[in-house]
């Protein structure tokens, strides 16, 4: 059983996995080129681990167990020499992403499987990256990653069984649901999402109601737990915008992105992380609420 994971990228996607692999009783290195995002990240996770305690989520020896497993690193060559196991969770920039797959190709053991988290991107092109396409995977985690219950796992053309179950077993420690899928642009989760998000704009646009009557009618109606301009507002309208012109560009003119949305994009107004989307918020109260 792999032991030793990495997970690049300390964003609000990768300190999320890297708590729920600590969780999960791995032995859990958390990578970034920047000290203070690390630092940040940290702090976010001791929360997390906090509110785990308070709530019943945890136990006593859980948090300590947790808190024994976490380590942090800049220097990703030296985290993953001794990897079992890698979790890419950088931004959804193709060039981005093969930096960092050719540093783990270079560097991690042979037996290393790597698995890059995604919502739309080709694991079979990452794995194009690396001399090793058979253990190269796509999880496609949800946020909030220590509260949303489902990992989609996604194989590439390459990828072997070995890879497939030994990602379903680290899924299962981090005690998630799975959905295994053969790759297509999208997936199954956001090729759905990103439709209902999309209209959601168009309706806006054209004035059919206001931001919260939609989401209304779309959580009432149809028994979404969100409405689509609150989900959109949780994932960051830039990540909703970016999905879009890759299935766009994939899969046609359906998933043309509402002028509206790339207006709101325009104008920083990408939703709770800077304060202020199709709601505004309290950036404060966010961080809090997201622990």
């Amino acid at each position: 059983m792999m032991r030793n994971l990495v997970v690049v990228g300390s964003g609000v996607m990768g300190r999320g996995i890297a708590y729920v692999s600590a969780v999960g009783g791995y032995r859990t290195t958390l990578v970034d080129i920047k000290e203070e995002q690390l630092l940040h990240a940290e702090r976010e996770i001791a929360g997390y681990l906090q509110k785990g305690i308070e709530r019943q989520k945890l136990t006593a020896d859980q948090y300590e167990e947790a808190r024994g497993n976490f380590h942090y690193s800049t220097n990703l060559s030296i985290a993953v020499s001794d990897a079992d196991f890698v979790i890419e969770a950088v931004p959804e920039d193709r060039e981005l992403k093969r930096s960092v797959f050719q540093v783990l190709d270079a560097h991690a053991p042979e037996s290393c499987c790597f698995a890059t988290n995604t919502s739309t991107m080709s694991p079979t092109e990452i794995g194009s990256y690396t001399k090793r396409p058979h253990k190269v995977i796509a999880m496609h985690f949800f946020n909030p990653v220590h509260k949303m219950p489902l990992i989609e796992i996604i194989k590439g053309l390459e990828t072997d069984e070995e890879t497939v179950e030994a990602v379903r077993e680290a899924a299962r420690a981090m005690g998630k649901e799975t959905v295994i899928i053969n790759e297509f642009p999208g997936f199954v989760t956001s090729r759905i999402s990103a439709l209902v998000g999309n209209e959601a704009f168009f309706m806006l646009q054209e004035g059919l109601g206001t931001p919260e009557d939609i989401d209304k009618a779309i959580k009432l109606g149809l028994n979404y737990p969100m409405g689509p301009f609150e989900l959109g507002d949780l994932v960051g309208l830039d990540t909703r915008l970016n999905n879009l012109k890759y299935l766009h560009e994939k899969l046609g003119d359906k998933y043309r992105p509402a002028p509206l949305l790339e207006q709101y994009v325009k104008a920083g107004r990408l939703g709770r992380k800077t304060g202020r989307g199709v709601y505004e918020y309290s950036v404060e109260k966010e961080k809090e609420k997201s622990t």
